[in-house]
C-alpha cells in the first residue's frame, strides 16, 4: 500500500477528542479519501484507475478522509454493496475545490441568510457538506466530528476522471484490522496515520467551523 501507517493505540494519543476536525492523511500534493462499493464498481475503479462502468455519475457520491468513520459506515467492509474499500489519493487541490463550494446538509443559521436561501444554495450545489460523530474502532460515537462530502453535478465527472491520483484496494488490510477489533486487541490494530487538516484558506476553516 501507499498509505502511511501507525499503531491506532499511538495515534489515540495525538488525535483531539472534541470538536470538528477533518481527520485525514495528507501532504502538499493529496488527500486520501474512502469509498465502499460493490466489487463490480470498485473493482473496475482500481483496474482503470477512474470510476466508470456500474458508477453512475447521476447520483450523489459521498468521500470521507476519516477511515474510522468509513469503517463505522461499511461495517468494516462486511455491509452488502460495500465490499470493494477503496483508498483513494485525491488530488489536494480537488479536494480544497470541494471545500469552497461546499453547502451544508442541514440548514445552519448562523451561515445562512434564511432557511430559503439555504435551500436555494442546496439545490444549486455541486457539493454537499455533513458533519457526523466520530466512532471508535468498535463503533462507538466519539465527541469529535467527522466529515464527510457529497459530490454531484458536474463536480461528480472532474471526480471520476479527473480528480483522483490513484485508487487503492485496501479491503485486505480492512479484513486483517478487523480480526484485531473483534479480538479487542486494540494495541496491534494499524491505521493509516491521520492527523486534523486544515484549508489553506482560513475563510474556508471558518465557514467548516473547525476547532
Amino acid at each position: 500500500m501507499k498509505m502511511k501507517l501507525k499503531k491506532y493505540t499511538d495515534q489515540l494519543k495525538e488525535w483531539p477528542e472534541k470538536g470538528h476536525h477533518i481527520m485525514a492523511q495528507y501532504d502538499e500534493e493529496k488527500v486520501i479519501v474512502y469509498q465502499s462499493y460493490r466489487p463490480e464498481i470498485g473493482n473496475f475503479a482500481v483496474k482503470n484507475q477512474f470510476f466508470g462502468g456500474a458508477f453512475k455519475l447521476t447520483r450523489m457520491t459521498w468521500i470521507k478522509p476519516n477511515f474510522l468513520w468509513m469503517m463505522y459506515r461499511n461495517g468494516w467492509g462486511l455491509k452488502e454493496g460495500q465490499e470493494v474499500v477503496l483508498a483513494i489519493h485525491l488530488k489536494r487541490t480537488a479536494f480544497e475545490r470541494y471545500l469552497e463550494q461546499a453547502v451544508y446538509s442541514s440548514y445552519q443559521a448562523d451561515l445562512y441568510e434564511s432557511n430559503e436561501d439555504w435551500k436555494e444554495q442546496v439545490q444549486n450545489s455541486s457539493i454537499r457538506l455533513q458533519w457526523d460523530p466520530d466512532h471508535d474502532p468498535y463503533g462507538a460515537k466519539l465527541e469529535r466530528r467527522a466529515i464527510q462530502l457529497g459530490i454531484r453535478n458536474g463536480e461528480i465527472r472532474r471526480y471520476a476522471r479527473e480528480d483522483i491520483l490513484k485508487i487503492e484496494d485496501i479491503s485486505a488490510f480492512v479484513k486483517e484490522q478487523y480480526e484485531f477489533v473483534k479480538n479487542k486487541d486494540l494495541t496491534s490494530l494499524i491505521l493509516p496515520e491521520e492527523k486534523p487538516y486544515l484549508s489553506n484558506n482560513k475563510v474556508v476553516n471558518k465557514f467548516l467551523k473547525i476547532s
